[in-house]
């Protein structure tokens, strides 16, 4: 899975999945990581200018961490394959272009200012489809 914004952070993942998967650092060209407008998650878009999302790929996601990282993703989001420049694809939840803001989302400042509530959400959602 190709993860460009808070998923991006070990804190979430090990909320959400109770443990953090493989890792490598990927870029999708083509697109990036918007910032949307109300959200303090990004939405990955195309770019109308040269460049790229950089982001992870995680590369050992179960089925069932498949079944929760879907369930946490926003219905908004559609789940694409999309090319990275490696010359591979990934799968990545893309947004459809609402609320896109025309700045990129700045990761440094969500940790600085909602990581750590984002967090202590993913971990009551965590729970939650640990049960379901």
């Amino acid at each position: 899975m190709f993860c460009y914004g808070t998923l991006q952070f070990d804190a979430v993942l090990k909320a959400l999945l109770g443990r953090i998967p493989e890792q490598t650092p990927a870029s999708a060209p083509g697109y990036r990581a918007a910032a949307l407008e109300g959200r303090a998650y990004p939405g990955l878009v195309t770019r109308a200018s040269i460049g790229s999302a950089p982001s992870l790929l995680l590369t050992d996601l179960s089925n069932e961490e498949w079944r929760i990282l879907d369930t946490f993703e926003d219905d908004q989001y559609e789940l694409l394959e999309i090319p990275l420049s490696d010359g591979t694809s990934g799968w990545a939840y893309v947004w459809p272009g609402r609320d896109v803001l025309a700045e990129d989302w700045d990761a440094t400042n969500f940790e600085a200012q909602h990581l750590s509530t984002y967090v202590e959400r993913c971990a009551r959602l965590g729970r939650t489809f640990a049960a379901g």
